[in-house]
């Protein structure tokens, strides 16, 4: 079940956000300060007419005239509306620019640290009196609500309210604190990880796949998430697809589907994409998938200067994005990212690189890392509503995120537009190849 569409498409981020607005109110303010300085520069310079030897000379034989110039002069230098006072109001006009984009910045920084300081002290108060009864009461009361308004079903009261993840998560350094096991969330990511040993990767090639879907080169979003989709549902864990221009160049897109086993500590199988996999990209960790990308990509003969896509879906978005910085470092022209379903927020993406993430607003992975996506200008974040009242149907890729990646090829939102006019060499191919490939993890 995978709810009954997709509807209110919202954008963040991107060309549209509020970073980018920023930046460009810092960039009018460094405008707003060059024009002031050459225009007071032209007031300085515009004053050695007034004693120019032509116009002291012809003072002599039109001493009304030469006094009218000099007066007229003055006036359009010195007067109240002269150059030199234009100057002085374009210079101020510059600061009250710069000093609006700080604080916008300095606004939006509070806020955000405000959130997470009030989850923090929340955690606190649930563990001491007397805010552990008012915890206990609200914790009755949630119990309730799903007892008499969702027929006992917490799976369904849970997917309309994912921002109780966010809380709890949020919440827990600040309880553990109190209870003498001073901590943050990092912290806790990291002990978490620190019970899923990673290991060496191990990459099989799957050779060519010959699907329809892996031979029909995307040419838009929705066509770009059918081949992640088709992808989910195979043996191989990763593809490279190269994308052939009329003009015989080459892009390449790289797919990586989610999780695929839920594992706890100790029960390693060998797959990569294990729920080992999932805490140690959160935390920052090298993960056996992210090596196998870049084993794939040397071993596919992938050029280094050639525009490189990552696509993933849940697991596979967190890797894409943790991807950027080791591939980038490798030499690699990473220029574009694609997620869905993926919690990226805590995640660094350089400004070279454009990123789209799709999240289903009743979806909660997401939220797994209590954090809000940046709105910077190289980030772009849609959320739109498909609620099926299950964990599975609200996070599943087909039918939910491929639908709004579809949507999103209509919109004229100018942060949606940008990414797609952006990223326009990888749906202009008029042929693809699709190499398969398998990443385990060594025993």
């Amino acid at each position: 079940m995978t709810g009954p569409g997709v509807s209110n498409l919202s954008v963040a981020g991107g060309a549209g956000g509020s970073e980018a607005f920023y930046e460009d109110l810092a960039a009018m303010g460094v405008l707003t300060d060059d024009v002031a300085g050459e225009t007071l520069g032209i007031a300085v310079t515009s004053h050695k007419y007034l004693a120019d030897p032509d116009l002291l000379a012809s003072a002599i034989l039109n001493p009304v005239g030469a006094a009218r110039f000099e007066g007229a002069m003055l006036g359009a230098l010195d007067g109240p509306s002269g150059l030199t006072a234009t100057s002085a109001a374009i210079g101020l006009r510059g600061l009250t620019l710069r000093a609006t984009n700080q604080a916008y910045q300095f606004a939006d920084d509070l806020n955000a640290k405000a959130l997470e300081a009030s989850r923090w002290l929340a955690g606190v108060a649930v563990v001491t009196p007397p805010g552990a009864a008012v915890a206990a009461g609200t914790v009755a009361a949630i119990g309730a609500d799903i007892a008499f308004n969702y027929d006992g079903d917490w799976q369904k009261w849970l997917v309309e309210h994912p921002g109780m993840i966010d809380t709890v998560l949020g919440m827990t350094p600040g309880a553990l604190s109190a209870l003498g096991l001073p901590t943050d969330l990092a912290t806790l990511t990291d002990l978490v990880a620190a019970a899923y040993p990673d290991g060496d990767p191990r990459l099989s090639d799957l050779g060519l796949d010959r699907d329809p879907i892996a031979v029909d080169p995307p040419s838009n979003l929705g066509e770009l998430f059918n081949g992640l989709d088709h992808r989910n549902g195979t043996d191989a864990n990763i593809d490279i697809r190269a994308v052939t221009q009329p003009d015989g160049s080459v892009a390449y897109i790289v797919d990586i589907p989610g999780t695929k086993v839920w594992n706890l500590p100790g029960q390693d199988g060998g797959s990569a994409n294990d729920f080992g996999t999932n805490v140690d990209a959160i935390a920052g960790n090298p993960t056996v998938l992210q090596e196998g990308i870049q084993q794939a990509l040397r071993d596919a003969g992938v050029p280094k200067d050639a525009p490189l896509m990552l696509v993933g879906h849940s697991q596979g978005g967190i890797v894409a994005a943790r991807s950027v910085d080791p591939l980038l470092a490798d030499g690699y022209n990473v220029t574009h990212v694609v997620t869905a379903g993926s919690p990226v927020g805590g995640i660094e993406v350089p400004e070279r690189v454009q990123m789209l993430s799709l999240e289903n607003n009743g979806d909660i992975v997401p939220h797994l890392d209590a954090a809000e996506n940046p709105a910077s200008d190289n980030r772009t974040t849609v959320k739109f509503d498909n609620q099926s009242g299950t964990i599975g149907g609200n996070h599943a890729i087909n039918g939910n995120y491929t639908e709004a990646a579809r949507q999103l090829d209509g919109s004229t939102d100018p942060s949606v537009v940008r990414f797609r006019d952006s990223a326009g060499i990888f749906f202009s191919g008029v042929s693809v190849e699709t190499h398969q490939y398998k990443v385990e993890r060594q025993k």
